[in-house]
């Protein structure tokens, strides 16, 4: 599986999932742009670990709400790099912009999480293929639990956001095929070193206990490295079948039936 000297955007890598998938393509040499919105010192350190790993790249800042600035990111890569083999939609803004239950959530807090996602998707796709070839990858991280369910009632703006996103995916895959070009979603669960750090305390361990005993039947969260580990898989050339797919990555937390406690269901 070779991805040396492929070049790649990923949104939202300064840290977290994001950039899990920056580190673990960089270990299969592929060039990264990083991308930030505010943080420039974490976009940095995760430029220099890429730099480790034998590749290359820049940073560049962007508020994925923005759609001119979306295209002033494109022109950036465009110019530092030429081409790109490999898009990933990853960024999101922080939960406090976006996380209040239906009947309190205003318009803008909406739009913040709407924006964030299939608007800034659709966006980033028409800059992204002018500069791919055949065997282009384009990849968005999405959360199809929380799309799909009503229960979190502080997720309802980023988990319409997120269905809207994943129908998206599925029609340009369609529209993709013919150039060769790949479109595909990534479902991370629980994921640590992500969203989940910037909960309580007390929440976390809450997350952590109840995934342990049964919830995830691998027994532990995810991690970024794991999903960088998907990521690189389907962007590979053995992978250039898969499109318009939803891949869940979360040990089988998916799997499992919310109405039976996990240690009936796991026996």
């Amino acid at each position: 599986m070779s991805l040396s000297g492929k070049h790649a955007l990923i949104t939202g890598s300064s840290r977290g999932i994001g950039r899990g998938i920056a580190l673990k393509l960089a270990d299969h040499g592929v060039n990264v742009a990083v991308h930030y919105y505010q943080n420039e010192a974490a976009a940095l350190d995760t430029l220099a670990q890429v730099r480790e790993r034998g590749a290359d790249g820049f940073v560049v800042q962007a508020d994925v709400l923005d759609s001119k600035q979306i295209t002033q990111m494109f022109g950036k890569v465009k110019a530092e790099f030429g081409k790109l083999d490999i898009f990933v939609s990853n960024a999101r803004p922080e939960a406090a912009a976006f996380f209040y239950p239906p009947m309190d959530i205003t318009l803008e807090q909406w739009n913040a999480a709407s924006d964030s996602q299939a608007k800034a998707f659709l966006v980033a796709v028409h800059e992204a293929v002018p500069l791919m070839a055949k065997g282009g990858r384009i990849l968005a991280i999405t959360y199809a639990q929380g799309s799909r369910t009503g229960g979190v009632q502080s997720w309802v703006g980023m988990g319409s956001a997120k269905a809207a996103l994943e129908s998206l995916v599925r029609y340009f895959a369609v529209a993709l095929a013919k150039r060769g070009i790949t479109v595909n979603a990534i479902s991370p669960g629980w994921t640590e070193d992500s969203v989940l750090n910037s909960l309580p305390e007390q929440v976390q361990e809450l997350i952590r206990n109840w995934h342990a005993r049964g919830w995830t039947p691998m027994g532990r969260l995810g991690t970024p490295e794991d999903i960088g580990n998907v990521a690189t898989l389907l962007c590979s050339e053995q992978a250039a079948w898969i499109t318009g797919q939803v891949i869940y990555a979360d040990g089988g937390a998916s799997l499992m039936n919310p109405e039976v406690p996990p240690e009936i269901q796991l026996g």
